[in-house]
């Protein structure tokens, strides 16, 4: 699916680029929700399994599904886009679209969990090993890593929880040197405030789920890729890409040249496993993606007003935001967030445990849950949930701490959200200049 017309503004294409990519009179994109569709002619069914023309069935294309594709790889400047069934989903595709048993990954340390423990725990079991880099900021920790096997580079624009940044335009620099591409998670980001394929990344996945759809109501994931893959520099790397098809048909490469690793993702990997989203997700992630800007401006500067504030706060240990002077990637945060530097970010409060259930049971406004990205704002506990089978050491090398709480900052007043911070700190007991504040430093400066 081809991105749109990239000389109109953001908030433009977020609002034309998908609805009318398909056709139909409608304003807005209908859903499809239909399993499969009838072929007009004998010939069309022929042309359809043989050049991929046309929709047939829903797990391998949808017209309502097709439409949100074009918008956001509109939006993150990609050459196509693939729509699935959640974010997990986006970046268990995309990876098995470039790696296989005996291959390698180099990863951040600086993850969701749930991409860590599919790296450590699932890909293992298929022969795909993984080395995590610490020293994020340095490319030559990059390459360091690297091995003859190494099949991508993965890391996120905006770290899961610390707010953790890489230089996407040093790293893919790393990679393209060896043929390898680098893959960006960008859904604390999203396309509004980074575009990591304008720096140099070769694939972006996103949880759908979160800023895309906004309203917290449905799951979904995307690939977006850049449309660069290079059968000279990157072929001996990817023969799956680069070799005759069965019966002597033309490689994917030979059929559509940079856009292979998508056209494989899309006719090999999704529909055999089967990560398929319903055209009615779809449809409200569509939906929601014509209001991105919108919300992402007015969540980030909420985040910024709500951090500013608690940095001030007697009984806050540290607070990792990217946006705050403090933050030891704020200066390269002020060189590729112009717009603004999320809504996601972590604070430790000082204290223990169980200072942060006092603050948590004492909120009003935040809701208790685990999501982010959404109009509401949200608090979660990460080492009693998303970081809990993580050693006390490895949640240290995170940023993860006891008292350490994730917030994700909403469209409301931001005075409303101060004010319901304030009374939780209140009863939360917090001593200033607690236990952890020391640790914290350690690790995260």
């Amino acid at each position: 699916m081809s991105g749109g017309s990239t000389d109109r503004g953001f908030t433009t294409r977020q609002v034309h680029d998908g609805d009318r990519a398909h056709g139909g009179s409608p304003r807005v994109t209908p859903i499809y929700l239909t399993a499969g569709f009838s072929f007009d002619e004998y010939e069309q069914a022929t042309a359809h399994f043989g050049a991929g023309d046309g929709f047939a069935y829903t797990r391998t294309g949808n017209p309502t599904v097709s439409s949100a594709e074009s918008a956001l790889a509109s939006l993150e400047g990609g050459s196509g886009a693939l729509l699935l069934a959640s974010g997990q989903a986006a970046t268990t595709v995309a990876v098995l679209s470039l790696a296989g048993a005996g291959d390698h990954i180099v990863s951040s340390r600086h993850i969701y969990e749930g991409t860590r423990g599919l790296f450590l725990d699932n890909l293992s079991r298929l022969g795909i090993e993984v080395d995590f880099v610490d020293d994020i900021r340095d490319p030559a920790a990059w390459a360091a890593a690297i091995r003859p096997e190494t099949r991508l580079l993965f890391a996120e624009s905006i770290s899961n929880a610390t707010n953790r940044l890489i230089d996407v335009a040093a790293i893919s620099r790393v990679g393209r040197e060896r043929g390898i591409p680098l893959v960006i998670d960008n859904t604390f980001a999203t396309p509004y405030l980074f575009r990591p394929i304008e720096h140099g990344a070769d694939v972006v996945v996103h949880s759908a789920s979160k800023f895309l759809a906004g309203q917290g109501a449905v799951l979904g994931g995307a690939i977006v890729d850049s449309g660069r893959f290079d059968p000279i520099a990157s072929g001996a790397l990817f023969p799956h890409l680069v070799a005759p098809g069965r019966r002597g048909a033309p490689s994917i490469a030979d059929r559509v040249g940079g856009n292979a690793r998508l056209a494989y993702a899309r006719e090999s990997v999704a529909p055999r496993l089967g990560p398929t989203p319903s055209p009615l997700n779809a449809f409200l992630i569509a939906q929601g993606i014509e209001t991105l800007s919108l919300r992402v401006d007015r969540q980030s500067a909420n985040a910024l007003a709500v951090a500013r504030w608690l940095e001030k706060q007697p009984g806050i240990a540290a607070v990792d935001y990217v946006g705050l002077p403090s933050h030891p990637d704020h200066e390269l945060a002020t060189e590729i967030l112009p717009r603004g530097f999320g809504s996601v970010f972590t604070i430790t409060l000082a204290g223990d445990e169980s200072t942060a259930r006092r603050f948590v049971e004492a909120l009003e406004v935040f809701t208790h849950m685990t999501h982010l990205g959404d109009v509401r704002s949200l608090v979660l506990h990460p080492g009693t949930t998303s970081h809990l089978q993580l050693s006390e050491e490895e949640q240290a090398a995170v940023g993860v701490f006891p008292g350490t709480l994730r917030l994700s900052i909403g469209i409301e007043d931001a005075s409303d959200l101060i004010a319901d911070l304030a009374t939780a700190l209140a009863a939360s007991g917090a001593a200033v200049g607690g236990p952890l504040s020391s640790a914290h430093a350690q690790v995260t400066v």
